[in-house]
């Protein structure tokens, strides 16, 4: 997700920059000297007291005795999950919250790719690196493809996994990918009968949405039947849907699902940006999701109109700042929130739209 405040967040591009509420701890404008060429000189916040990953003396070091912990509770969460088609029935969030402690732990984008390989690979799903380069920077997604019929039509399931230079980009957007990836082993458990169904973390979405831009640029590429994209997933009561249409066959299933699991659920066009839009703008289906406080929803939007709420919600206080870690998380409603998800995508399978045409 792109910020609209001094940095680029949860996903306004770069020329979308709007005043923001500054949080209610003290803040300082700092110029770091670790910073990578071409930062320095931005505000960063940062509290007054306690150090950030970027005053570590030996980040390296650092980032392995974080990552130690977070690894083992991931392989045992793993080894101890059921694998059953009521996989996310049954999970608790404690394999949720592993990977996100896991991805977030890495202390640079390559640590965050390996963080979701080896899940894929603990999974037996198959995945590659897709290499890319769009406005004179370089990036690499990471692909994985549960299979399926095939000629059935292609449903895209995705997250970004880069992120800014402070905090350790938990809420934004360790948990979206550890979403997408519990989404993904309920799939290969009992896949689905009538889509193929493919996975995509996007790299270098916080530089302007660069990863999937550049897959959806690529000469060939298949347009999808949906693509389902997950950015910001901490926290809340409400299921909030980026969805252009509000009278769909999904929305309609969610909403009612929503409700079985006592879940809010709130779907509409007005929503922060982030990878989805490099679909919509090239005409292709997309829909995104969040887990957030429902009455956060009204403010984010504030915010993102250019607007200032009177109070900051809880998501802005958050994403790109140094706040940023698994404490903020609150893991009760995730469970919930993926039953939903995962049997709307059931029944979006149920009843397919037929296959794009280019």
């Amino acid at each position: 997700m792109r910020r609209p405040v001094l940095t680029s967040a949860w996903s306004s591009t770069r020329k979308t920059r709007m005043v923001m509420p500054l949080p209610r701890y003290a803040v300082a404008r700092r110029l770091s000297p670790r910073l990578p060429a071409g930062k320095r000189g931005r505000a960063y916040w940062t509290p007054v007291a306690g150090e950030t990953f970027m005053d570590l003396p030996d980040p390296s070091f650092r980032a392995r005795r974080r990552i130690a912990a977070p690894a083992l509770l991931l392989a045992f969460a793993l080894l101890t999950a059921p694998l059953s088609g009521t996989a996310l029935a049954k999970a608790p969030p404690d394999r949720w919250q592993a990977q996100v402690a896991q991805t977030s732990a890495g202390a640079d984008t390559a640590a965050r790719a390996t963080s979701i390989t080896d899940r894929l690979d603990a999974l037996g799903i198959a995945w590659h690196a897709e290499a890319f380069e769009l406005d004179g920077k370089h990036g690499r997604n990471v692909v994985a493809d549960l299979g399926g019929p095939a000629d059935a039509p292609l449903l895209l399931i995705g997250a970004h996994y880069d992120r800014v230079d402070v905090g350790h980009g938990a809420t934004d957007n360790a948990s979206g990918v550890a979403t997408v990836l519990e989404l993904a082993q309920a799939l290969k458990a009992r896949p689905l009968q009538a889509h193929r169904v493919k996975l995509a973390f996007w790299d270098l979405e916080e530089q302007g949405l660069l990863g999937s831009r550049a897959w959806v640029a690529t000469p060939g590429q298949e347009k999808p039947a949906l693509y389902v994209n997950f950015d910001v997933f901490g926290w809340g009561d409400t299921l909030w849907m980026m969805a252009p249409q509000s009278d769909t066959p999904l929305v309609n299933a969610l909403e009612a699902l929503s409700r079985q699991q006592k879940l809010g659920f709130q779907p509409g066009d007005k929503y922060p940006p982030t990878d989805h839009l490099a679909f919509l703008k090239a005409g292709w289906p997309a829909v995104s999701f969040s887990l957030v406080g429902g009455d956060e929803i009204p403010d984010i939007l504030q915010v993102f109109a250019g607007q200032k709420p009177a109070q900051a919600p809880k998501v802005m206080k958050v994403i790109h700042s140094p706040q940023d870690g698994i404490d903020q998380l609150d893991a009760r409603n995730v469970p919930r929130a993926l039953r939903v998800l995962e049997n709307g995508l059931r029944s979006l399978d149920a009843k397919p739209a037929p296959a794009p045409t280019d």
